[in-house]
């Protein structure tokens, strides 16, 4: 395992957006409101998409290329 597994700008990044998906999903379920649930869950495949646009860019695990 690298020294800096999970500790990149990509990782974080990704784990904001998906943590900031589950959230608003949880919101949605919460009040009743299935629009704001399924925008949530729309955020979860951002995160993977910018985290792999990241990486690519060079801001992931330098190990996992």
């Amino acid at each position: 395992m690298a020294d800096n597994h999970g500790n990149t700008p990509a990782a974080w990044t990704a784990v904001v957006i998906g943590l900031a998906a589950f959230v608003v999903g949880g919101v949605g379920l919460m009040a009743g409101s299935m629009l704001t649930f399924w925008i949530g869950v729309a955020l979860l495949p951002v995160a993977i998409i910018v985290m792999k646009v990241m990486d690519a860019m060079g801001l992931g695990d330098p190990a996992s290329h």
